[in-house]
Formats: C-alpha cells, structure tokens, sequence
C-alpha cells in the first residue's frame, strides 16, 4: 500500500509531496481593511500607507490619491454648506425666541 486507507497519510517517505511555501504575510498595516479603516478615520491623512504598499502599482497609487483627493474636496465643501444652513436655521429660531 502506498498510502493508509483510514488517514489518508503516504507509507512511504519518498512519495510525499513537497510542503507548501509559506504564504508571505504582510504587516496589519497593508491590509486593505485597515488601510478602508484609516481611509474613513482621518481621510487623506492614511494616503502614505497606499504609497507605501510595496505590492500596489503606481497607476493604482495615483488613480486611489485622485479619488481620495476629490471625495475629500466635496466632503468639505458639503461639510462649510452644512455649516451655514445650520447658522442660517439657528438665527431664524434666536429670532423667533427673541420676539
């Protein structure tokens, strides 16, 4: 018999298949869920740990920067307009108290 019939394990020594490679592992930091997780956090402050990704190519790089940095101009911009509605609403109710 070349291998056992209950566990499936070689006999013999030789007819083993070779082990497989260690799966290269990368830091916490590379991640794609943390990077997500940083990208929501503190938006294009986490830009480095894309830039920094040894295994992203540089068109990915440049295209995810340009996306980042224009959500980021229109989440400001929608941020100083909400801003001023919520000013504008409060002056309308400190007039209706103040009558």
């Amino acid at each position: 018999a070349i291998k056992c019939r209950y566990c499936g394990e070689f006999l013999d020594g030789s007819r083993r298949p070779p082990p497989a490679p260690p799966k290269e592992v990368q830091p916490w930091y590379f991640r794609t869920t943390n990077i997500g997780l940083a990208l929501c956090c503190v938006g294009p402050l986490a830009l480095p740990l894309i830039w920094w990704h040894p295994k992203m190519s540089r068109t990915w790089k440049i295209g995810l920067t340009i996306i980042i940095a224009i959500a980021s101009v229109f989440l400001i911009w929608s941020s100083i307009v909400a801003i001023q509605h919520l000013k504008a609403q409060f002056n309308e109710l400190h007039q209706l108290m103040s009558s």
